[in-house]
């Protein structure tokens, strides 16, 4: 009798152990590869009124040289000077580890008016999540196989629909901040979220900034899979897009 209680409780033992093998290969199987060249969504057009600023105050003679008034131009991402990432903390093999994950393809537009900066539109903004890479390969497999389920969701897309607090006025060199509100899309599920956004008009031709907000990971359903050597992972995720944009 005992031996029969052995010999069913090694059978369900070795299933187990089975089950779990089956899921870390499906797990870390390879993952899809980018199905192109990531292109910019064109930005959409629309007509804004020049705001009438509520103060008035003496601009100096540097300050008029130093200020564009070249009118409205569609900046589009550089992707080799652009960076599209995101930020959370494990605890791995008993030390908690920041986890970033990177990515080059990401593609955007962004039209700006250089005598009205406060009309300046934002087009939807993709990134390749087939691209995500961090330090560990096993750690990208699961990434884009298990959490993101890259090879039917290949895209994170953000599609802006406000954008709040941008200057009446912007001098090359000058850094502004402002906000933009838009719908952040992950696998199938779409959020509102706001970026915080500091950016810098280098020139009439070049624009570079970053942008930041904080999702949870609930909100998106990205369950982390069961590995014996993670012993857990953050709620909060932040994602980042460091940019450069250069004028068309």
């Amino acid at each position: 009798m005992q031996r029969r209680v052995v010999i069913i409780l090694a059978s369900l033992a070795g299933g187990a152990l089975l089950l779990a093998i089956g899921a870390l290969v499906y797990i870390l199987r390879p993952t899809a590869a980018p199905s192109g060249e990531i292109t910019a969504i064109p930005v959409e057009v629309i007509i804004a009124e020049t705001p009438i600023p509520t103060t008035t105050s003496s601009i100096s003679d540097a300050e008029a040289t130093n200020t564009p008034t070249s009118g409205p131009q569609t900046f589009e991402l550089v992707q080799s000077e652009s960076q599209a990432r995101f930020i959370i903390q494990e605890v791995l093999r008993g030390q908690v580890t920041t986890v970033v994950g990177v990515t080059s393809l990401v593609a955007a537009q962004i039209l700006v008016d250089l005598d009205n900066p406060a009309a300046t539109q934002l087009g939807a903004v993709t990134v390749n999540a087939r691209d995500l890479t961090t330090d560990q390969g096993s750690r990208n497999r699961a990434i884009r196989n298990e959490i993101l389920d890259t090879a039917l969701y290949e895209f994170i897309t953000f599609t802006p629909t406000q954008l709040l607090g941008l200057p009446v006025s912007v001098a090359f060199g000058q850094s502004f901040s402002f906000q933009v509100i838009g719908d952040l899309t992950i696998r199938d599920i779409t959020n509102q979220v706001t970026f915080e956004v500091t950016a810098t008009l280098e020139s009439e031709a070049r624009l570079s900034g970053l942008a930041s907000t904080t999702i949870q990971r609930n909100d998106y359903s990205l369950t982390i899979p069961n590995v014996p050597q993670v012993a857990s992972v953050q709620e909060n995720v932040v994602l980042e897009i460091e940019f450069v944009a250069i004028a068309q």
